[in-house]
């Protein structure tokens, strides 16, 4: 074990020259103890060792004791196991049908995680898909975002200086399922009319580079759910998808472009407001769409995806 104790006063190359100015060069154990800080019984401590088991002797020993007698024997560890994974029991129940204490049974299955019923359930796999043109599926989805009138401590990394508080604004995007093409806005408030507003401009940026939209796919939020807004779907002729309830991993591609837009747009710099952070959105997603390497699609821009004889006919 080479690693020394966080604390430790000594290394193994510091014993070394302990060892070395005590033998060779004959320095008085008082005096050697002086020049590395330490106690004469460390000096005499390391010697015995050097003496015991030579250069081997001088490296740090685990702290972990030899026995530990009040340790579960490891059936006893497999049998708790087995009677939560199979039986679902809780951790009382075992511990009354196996004579052990409560404390003691919550220990093992803290260990092996099993203290929390949903750590029972099997993870389920990731299903990845990707419709196979642009405009099949778009993703949408809003993010709240403090109002600001200084940099906060995400990007400053002190708490001391805390900002007014001065509400929230929205910032609402949509993702193209195939492409990764991304269009969003920052906006006051998530209400029907200001969401509905958000999808028409959307609508009109995909035709912008020639992809009409078939399906979107969105959360059950009251402005998504609305009259006027589906209104919009249903002149256009999209197909209204909804995620499940508490569920939303269904809309991943959306959540993956939040902490994305996130990491890379709100907090990676010191905007002096939240003004400054909004003007700098689009230039962001500018470079999103058309150069960002997108480790989905083969670290190619978004842009690449777009066929290049829709944008030529969008523009004509």
């Amino acid at each position: 074990m080479n690693n020394p104790h966080k604390n430790a006063r000594t290394t193994p190359h510091i014993r070394a020259l302990i060892v070395d100015r005590a033998l060779r060069k004959q320095q008085p154990v008082r005096d050697n103890a002086s020049t590395f800080g330490i106690s004469t019984h460390t000096v005499y401590k390391w010697l015995a060792r050097y003496r015991e088991a030579g250069e081997a002797g001088l490296e740090s020993a685990s702290s972990r004791p030899h026995a530990s007698p009040r340790q579960m024997p490891k059936q006893w560890i497999e049998l708790i196991q087995k009677m939560r994974l199979t039986l679902k029991w809780t951790a009382k129940q075992i511990a009354q049908a196996l004579g052990l204490a409560y404390s003691t049974v919550t220990a093992v299955l803290r260990r092996l995680k099993l203290n929390r019923a949903s750590h029972l359930e099997p993870v389920q796999p990731v299903q990845r898909y990707e419709h196979p043109a642009p405009g099949d599926m778009l993703h949408m989805d809003i993010k709240k975002l403090p109002r600001f009138d200084r940099p906060g401590h995400r990007v400053t990394n002190n708490r001391r200086q805390n900002t007014r508080g001065a509400g929230y604004e929205c910032v609402h995007i949509c993702i193209d399922d195939h492409s990764r093409w991304a269009f969003a806005r920052v906006l006051p408030d998530e209400q029907q009319g200001t969401t509905t507003r958000f999808l028409e401009n959307a609508l009109a940026a995909y035709r912008g580079i020639g992809v009409e939209v078939k399906r979107l796919m969105t959360d059950n939020g009251p402005a998504y759910r609305s009259r006027r807004f589906n209104a919009v779907l249903q002149r256009e002729g999209i197909k209204h998808v909804y995620t499940r309830p508490y569920t939303p991993r269904t809309n991943g591609k959306a959540e993956r472009f939040i902490q994305t837009m996130i990491r890379e747009w709100a907090y990676a710099v010191p905007y002096v407001n939240d003004i400054s952070r909004t003007r700098a959105l689009t230039d962001w997603i500018n470079h999103y769409n058309k150069q960002r390497p997108h480790g989905s699609i083969g670290n190619l821009p978004p842009m690449s995806r777009i066929p290049k004889e829709a944008v030529i006919k969008s523009a004509a």
